[in-house]
Formats: structure tokens, sequence, C-alpha cells
């Protein structure tokens, strides 16, 4: 994978995969494969959410004391 994942496209992802197994569209065969792929997608969003707020909650700490 040359393309650096973000979150809106690691969500977008997980989107589309929820909606394939939803409409039962995927296989059996890449079932397995799907529901990991989507495993790594969630992790990945739950880092950059709790790597985002630590952020967040920085900067207001640092905007309290000016």
């Amino acid at each position: 994978m040359s393309e650096e994942l973000t979150y809106e496209s690691a969500y977008n992802e997980l989107q589309e995969i929820a909606a394939e197994i939803e409409n039962e569209s995927v296989s059996v065969d890449l079932l397995a494969q799907k529901v990991k792929r989507a495993a790594i997608l969630i992790e990945f969003c739950q880092q950059k959410l709790r790597a985002t707020e630590t952020e967040v909650s920085n900067i207001i700490r640092q905007m309290e004391k000016i």
C-alpha cells in the first residue's frame, strides 16, 4: 500500500466493508479477510482519535495558561 492511510479513508473503507457484509455481497471465502481488514482499520481509527484527543487537550491546557 503506497498511499498513506488517513482517518477519512480508513473510515470510508470501514463503511464499505460493513455495507458489503450487511448486504451479504461478500463471499464466504473473503469474509475472514474483510473482517481482518476491518479490525486493522478500527484499531487505526481508534489510535488516530486518541492521538487527536491528546493533542487537543494539550492545546487547550496551553491556552489556559495564557
